[in-house]
C-alpha cells in the first residue's frame, strides 16, 4: 500500500524564493487561497475528500485555515535546493482537535495539524524494501517524491517531546511539539532547527542533511473519519 504519508511534493510549481530574498511566500495573502508558490499535494488519482486550505480573517489578522473533514491533503511551497535557511519559524493554533487519533496505528493516523521539512536524501541512504516503495510511488505519482521529512505534529494525545515514525512509513518521521496541555484556541510560536531534527530523527540512515527541498503545511481526518480546525499565522524560513 502506498501511503499518503508519501503524497507530498510535486515539482510542478515554479521556485519562486529568490536569492537574497525570502524563502517562503507567507500562505495567508489577500485573496482567498494560499498564493504561488503553494499549492496542495493529494495522494496519485485521489477520490477521498481534500483538506481545505484558505485564507481568512481571523482576530483582526489574515491567516491559514486548514480544515479536514474525513479529508486528506498537504499544502506545499517548495525551497531552491541551494538554500542554506534551516531556521523555520511559524505560529499556529488548534480548535477542534482529532480525540480519536492514534499516530501509533494506522487507523487513528490522523493530525489536526502539522508543519514540514521535506528533505531530499539519495536512494541510496533508503533501507532496500521502502527504497523499492518509494520508487512505485515515484512512478504512480510522476512526481519526486522526497525520500525524508521530518513533521512538527500537534495532536491530542501523546506529550510535547515524543518522537515516532509514521505508522505507515519511516519516510515521514514525526514529532509532538504540542499535546493536550496546550490550550484550544490559542496562538503558539515555535522555532525549530530542521537541520539539527533531521539529524536526530534520521541519523540511523544519514550523517550528512541534504538538501531541504520543501515545506508543507497538513491536516487529516481520513482514517479516523473525523472532522478538525486549525489555523497557520506567520511562517518563515531562515
Amino acid at each position: 500500500m502506498i501511503r499518503p504519508a508519501l503524497a507530498w511534493l510535486s515539482w510542478a510549481a515554479p521556485l519562486l524564493a529568490q536569492a537574497g530574498g525570502p524563502l517562503l511566500v507567507q500562505p495567508a495573502g489577500p485573496g482567498e487561497q494560499p498564493p504561488a508558490p503553494w499549492h496542495v499535494v493529494g495522494l496519485p488519482q485521489q477520490t477521498k475528500p481534500f483538506t481545505r486550505f484558505g485564507v481568512v480573517t481571523l482576530e483582526g489578522q489574515r491567516v491559514l485555515k486548514v480544515e479536514a473533514q474525513s479529508s486528506y491533503g498537504n499544502l506545499v511551497h517548495p525551497v531552491l535546493e541551494q538554500s542554506n535557511g534551516h531556521l523555520l519559524r511559524w505560529r499556529w493554533r488548534v480548535d477542534e482537535p482529532l480525540p480519536a487519533a492514534n499516530l501509533h496505528r494506522r487507523d487513528g493516523d490522523d493530525s489536526p495539524l502539522k508543519v514540514c521539512a521535506l528533505f531530499d536524501m539519495p536512494l541510496a541512504a533508503v533501507p532496500f524494501v521502502e527504497r523499492q516503495v518509494l520508487r512505485i510511488a515515484r512512478l504512480r505519482s510522476g512526481e519526486s517524491l522526497p525520500a525524508a521529512s521530518v513533521c512538527y505534529v500537534w495532536d491530542a494525545h501523546l506529550p510535547p517531546g515524543t518522537v515516532l515514525d509514521n505508522a505507515f512509513t519511516r519516510r515521514l518521521r514525526m514529532i509532538v511539539l504540542r499535546g493536550p496541555e496546550t490550550g484550544l484556541r490559542t496562538w503558539v510560536s515555535e522555532q525549530r532547527d530542521v537541520w539539527a531534527d533531521f539529524r536526530r530523527l534520521f541519523a540511523d540512515e544519514a550523517q550528512a542533511v541534504p538538501p531541504l527541498v520543501g515545506i508543507g503545511i497538513a491536516a487529516d481526518a481520513d482514517n479516523t473519519q473525523g472532522h478538525s480546525l486549525g489555523y497557520v499565522g506567520s511562517i518563515t524560513l531562515e
